[in-house]
């Protein structure tokens, strides 16, 4: 594993969201890209700086009534031909540009501006730069953070700079996937009535599915669109057997209004057919969202700071984590997440200052 040349926190956001993408940190390789985030930040003075294996902890202690934390994941999807960064066209392009160096650059910003006297923050500070949030659950840094330095994340507001286009998207959807297993009984193709077909069973689960009518629901100003979707199936032995098994895996995004427990009552309900007739369900995965907790006083000063109405995160977040803490959290960064894990990947130049100024105004309470 090489090393990251010292990211220079004077360097404006353009230049630090380039040096942190030409810094390539595939999830599960991001330590030299931590070492230097963590050399960093020591340097700037006036911060607690702390790590926890890849996740790079930083905050100020000015004992202020309030607490914001800020956080951003350093880890990537793979590269795809798409570094190092290149300037076309307005736009940064390269991996992670949107999703979300370019968010962490401008959290690097920010600690730089506030981790020293005379630019004091009416809030005290929290920074967490964290590793592989774009692989597995359990394997997700700000997860160990929690078990192991709970304290660093608790705030009045905690501010995810993930890809929203530098508007504010708030809370964000649970999200289940669940398997459905067909049964039958095998037998020769040419004789196919001594057996029955589990493709052919999953009839009910696919039709269920083509039927459905996913629920909207308004928390909070915010609108929320669920969804049921087939993402796998499989099924088949040979092309002279009639089948004995077949699977259909599903994923499910709820509302925030739901929790974990009635996100797989809603499932079964919807396939209560195919599982009237022996199919069975095995839940593989279910993590709740989190409520867009835009009347908390913190929350509802950052929205007023960046002028703009908030709208529903579509898709699940980090501020998942932060609202089990009973922390109100948002999403606010500069990436778009349209192009989030494309080969395309680019920010826009023109939103890169704009999300600095909006956090530099909010957390210097409307001084910018």
């Amino acid at each position: 594993m090489g090393t990251v040349p010292p990211l220079d926190l004077s360097a404006d956001v353009l230049g630090l969201t380039r040096a942190l993408v030409d810094a390539p940190s595939v999830s599960g390789t991001e330590e030299a890209l931590a070492d230097a985030v963590e050399a960093a930040l020591r340097g700037v003075g006036g911060l607690e700086v702390d790590r926890v294996g890849n996740a790079v902890l930083a905050r100020t202690n000015l004992d202020r009534p309030t607490r914001v934390v800020l956080a951003g994941h350093l880890d990537t999807v793979p590269i795809a031909g798409n570094v190092p960064a290149r300037l076309a066209d307005g736009a940064l392009y390269g991996c992670g540009t949107s999703d979300m160096k370019s968010g962490d650059a401008v959290m690097l910003r920010l600690a730089a501006r506030f981790g020293v006297h005379g630019a004091e923050p009416v809030h005290d500070l929290t920074f967490v730069f964290y590793d592989n949030e774009e692989v597995d659950f359990a394997l997700n840094g700000l997860g160990r953070v929690a078990r192991e330095r709970r304290g660093w994340l608790y705030g009045d507001l905690a501010i995810l700079l993930e890809p929203t286009d530098g508007e504010i998207e708030a809370g964000c959807q649970g999200t289940m996937r669940a398997v459905l297993e067909l049964h039958g009984r095998r037998a020769h193709s040419a004789r196919s009535w001594l057996g029955e077909n589990a493709i052919h069973a999953a009839g009910d689960v696919l039709t269920a599915l083509a039927a459905y009518r996913p629920r909207e629901v308004e928390i909070d100003g915010c609108h929320y669109r669920e969804g049921l979707n087939a993402v796998r199936i499989e099924g088949g032995v040979a092309g002279n057997v009639v089948p004995d098994q077949c699977s259909v895996t599903v994923n499910f995004r709820y509302a925030p209004d739901r929790d974990e427990d009635a996100a797989e009552a809603h499932v079964r309900e919807v396939f209560a057919a195919a599982l009237a007739q022996g199919a069975t369900l095995t839940v593989a995965d279910n993590v709740g969202g989190a409520l867009p907790g835009l009347a908390e006083p913190a929350a509802a000063a950052f929205v007023a700071a960046v002028g703009r109405p908030p709208r529903a995160k579509l898709g699940w977040t980090d501020v998942s984590r932060f609202a089990a803490f009973g922390i109100p959290a948002v999403n606010f960064g500069p990436g778009d997440p349209q192009l989030a894990h494309t080969r395309e990947e680019h920010v826009r130049l023109d939103r890169l200052q704009p999300a600095e100024d909006a956090l530099v105004t909010y957390l210097s309470g409307g001084n910018p």
